[in-house]
């Protein structure tokens, strides 16, 4: 069984969200709203309602995915859904049109992070009910500032008037100490407070706020800081959370240590007993003796953070038969594996923090022998977090691939390692430039479970992979690039081939490889796997086929075929990709050119069938030329009469020969009543892919109106006895399929 597969509810919910699109129209407003300047959206089906739990996780799902815009925050209106905690990760295509969405809820959370507009313009789209009764704010990674008004007003103005508001988060903002003294004059009630990574200098104004419970205050070490600055700490006994962790430097592999003036607070028997967690990470380090003495005295004490620190080393975290090791306490760090995931949990935004955490992992997921689903959902959630950071990207995309590769994919249900897949490409989009985070991607998608039975965006998968061979010239990179194109060129619409294979750098570059090997006669995965690449990015492609003749793919092509002779693998690729050129009247020429003709009858004639069978295929389709006699002094007749003799030889072999996206290029074939040994190709073919894979080729030959086309020929008496004869064994198995 797989690990973690979706319940019904997430895949409803997942529909939705792939398709929301596809799930609304504009509202037609009556005669007496056509003074709305602005159009309104609503769901196709008016009477729509979702609950409320179901909407709020839709409206996280589509900001986390990047499609939250002010139109489709529209939908959310309180005519169709009822919002109480809204959670918006990405808001980099909301406007304030859209936060006026909000106006009719009566909101008790509201989370919205990284905003393109003011928290007054935020504070200011919500209705008066949520205004008197907000709970919970967090505008983390927003602005207070405008370009008409100052900070100071900005913050008064907004949050001043959030009175019941109990938990507040200004981390990586523009918030001061003169805006901390203002908020906490003026919300009584607060008791959960973030002000991470901002201006303030000085706890001294919290000494007010005895009932705070929760205080985050990391990456506030700022040299003017001073001991009087933290006093504050030592009489807030109501505290239960705090944050006094420090990230200063952007190299993770560099010991550092901010100065601790709070540190004998630690050695305080009686300081904030109610603790339950505490972060020191980047602090110096305490020692034994003070670690001891502090958790004996704070046994509720539930999270110790102890990253960049030596101290998470300590054998009462390490061994558990320690005197002091306590099995409920969590504790971030590097030297267990536990300590690590507790750092991907707890640090999503930290980039210092996640790359160590992912650097020490590493080297666990080397050794893991079954799936470990909950650490590659942490590490999902660090790169989609941390997406533009190179370091973490490096090193998640290295610890993916450990998690994912041989034996592990086939035990790990598809919707997770489609997320896999997601992020993996995320990545190679980011940073198209660097080796070996491309490798580390490559590495991960050349797997045949993720390629086959994972459900992804596989265009844009082939195109990145694709951009990847194009800039790096690495033998190791380039076998897999292949190998990914080739699978993928086959699942992809004949559209999408033709934007990837009509790309003369593609082309170039997938020839280039081609001509690389036939220079030195070797025929390796690589070379093959090209080869397979190139013959589906040409199917059913004329503008893909027009480029690889312009790129000089027929005269390599030719080549090929008279050096590596009786070699049936790269005979059959080559005359497949030929094939699919001679489908195409206005290409047909070029193919005379190449002289083409007496390599094809000595093809004819191979003892492999599938090598036989497109060396007909392409006979076929030059038959039909009205110029032959002008392009070459081959004797058509003579070609012809070995066409058929080549046709009635073969025995059927036991599996599919070949794949077909269409009949439409046999049906020409068909009608060629002049000549019956072109009709005998097509109808054997047909016939051959019916009978090995009725329930895909009969239903297409039904709906390309095949079925008449068949019935025309098999009762006109003027056509060749063998052809009539094919066409109703195809006939019959159409009656049995239906």
């Amino acid at each position: 069984m797989y690990a973690n597969p979706e319940t019904l509810k997430d895949l409803c919910i997942h529909y939705i969200v792939d398709n929301i699109e596809q799930l609304y129209v504009e509202k037609q407003n009556s005669e007496t709203d056509s003074l709305s300047f602005e159009p309104e959206y609503v769901f196709i089906d008016s009477n729509v309602y979702l609950p409320m739990e179901v909407s709020e996780i839709i409206l996280t799902k589509l900001s986390i995915r990047n499609k939250l815009n002010d139109t489709i925050m529209s939908l959310f209106s309180h005519s169709n859904v009822y919002l109480r905690n809204v959670i918006l990760p990405n808001t980099n295509k909301l406007t304030t049109r859209g936060l006026r969405t909000l106006k009719n809820h009566k909101l008790r959370e509201l989370k919205v992070y990284g905003m393109n507009c003011t928290v007054n313009e935020l504070v200011g789209s919500l209705g008066e009910w949520t205004t008197h009764n907000l709970e919970s704010l967090f505008v983390s990674n927003s602005s207070f500032i405008n370009n008409s008004h100052d900070l100071k007003f900005n913050v008064a103005v907004s949050l001043s008037k959030l009175k019941n508001l109990r938990s507040l988060d200004v981390s990586n903002t523009e918030f001061t100490t003169n805006n901390l003294i203002a908020i906490i004059e003026d919300l009584p009630n607060l008791e959960s407070l973030d002000i991470s990574n901002t201006k303030v200098d000085t706890l001294l104004p919290l000494k007010k706020k005895n009932q705070i419970k929760k205080l985050n205050v990391y990456n506030l070490m700022e040299p003017t800081m001073h001991l009087i600055a933290f006093s504050p700490l030592k009489s807030m006994t109501s505290l239960t959370h705090l944050d006094l962790s420090s990230e200063k430097y952007t190299n993770p592999f560099i010991s550092f240590s901010c100065e601790t003036l709070w540190l004998p607070f630690l050695t305080d028997p009686d300081w904030l007993p109610n603790l339950v967690s505490l972060d020191i990470s980047g602090s110096e380090n305490v020692g034994p003796n003070v670690m001891r003495d502090f958790l004996t005295s704070h046994k509720e004490l539930r999270f110790l953070g102890l990253m960049h620190m030596d101290d998470c080393g300590l054998a009462m975290f390490t061994v558990p038969t320690h005197p002091l090791y306590n099995p409920n306490l969590e504790v971030s760090g590097i030297v267990t594996q536990e300590q690590l995931l507790t750092g991907l949990k707890r640090y999503i935004k930290r980039p210092t923090y996640i790359q160590k955490c992912l650097f020490h992992l590493f080297k666990w997921t080397e050794k893991y022998s079954s799936p470990k689903v909950d650490i590659i959902e942490l590490i999902i959630n660090a790169m989609n977090s941390l997406s533009d950071n190179f370091p973490v990207q490096m090193a998640a995309t290295a610890c993916l691939y450990n998690l994912t590769k041989s034996d592990l994919a086939s035990k790990i249900h598809p919707c997770i390692l489609a997320k896999v897949v997601e992020a993996t490409l995320d990545a190679m989009e980011h940073f198209p430039n660097h080796s070996q985070l491309q490798k580390n991607t490559l590495l991960t998608l050349c797997s045949d479970r993720i390629l086959q039975d994972v459900k992804m965006d596989k265009f844009r998968c082939a195109k990145l992979v694709l951009d990847s061979l194009n800039f790096f010239n690495d033998i190791v990179m380039n076998r897999m690039s292949v190998a990914i194109c080739s699978i993928l060129a086959a699942k992809i619409s004949t559209f999408e081939t033709s934007q990837l294979g009509s790309n003369p750098r593609y082309m170039s570059k997938l020839l280039s490889i081609v001509c690389e090997k036939l220079s030195t006669q070797t025929i390796d995965v690589t070379m093959k796997f090209t080869l397979s690449a190139l013959w589906n990015l040409t199917d059913e492609s004329p503008t893909t086929c027009k480029v690889f003749i312009d790129e000089g793919g027929l005269e390599i092509y030719m080549k090929i075929l008279n050096t590596f002779i009786h070699d049936s693998t790269v005979e059959t690729k080559v005359l497949g990709l030929v094939n699919n050129i001679a489908e195409v009247p206005h290409l047909r020429a070029m193919l005379f050119n190449n002289n083409i003709i007496p390599t094809l009858r000595r093809l004819l004639k191979s003892d492999q069938i599938d090598v036989s069978y497109f060396a007909a295929g392409i006979i076929a389709h030059l038959a039909c030329e009205p110029g032959w006699n002008e392009y070459t002094v081959n004797c058509k007749d003579e070609v012809l009469v070995e066409l058929r003799h080549a046709v009635k030889q073969w025995v059927p072999p036991e599996g599919e020969m070949v794949a077909y996206r269409s009949f439409q290029p046999f049906f020409g074939l068909l009608n060629s009543t002049d000549t019956p040994q072109v009709q005998l190709w097509a109808a054997w073919a047909i016939l051959h892919v019916c009978t090995k894979n009725a329930k895909k080729y009969c239903e297409m030959l039904s709906k390309e109106n095949g079925v008449a086309i068949l019935q025309k020929i098999a009762t006109d008496k003027s056509v060749d006895h063998e052809v009539c004869q094919l066409c109703y064994l195809i006939l019959d198995m159409m009656s049995e399929f239906r």
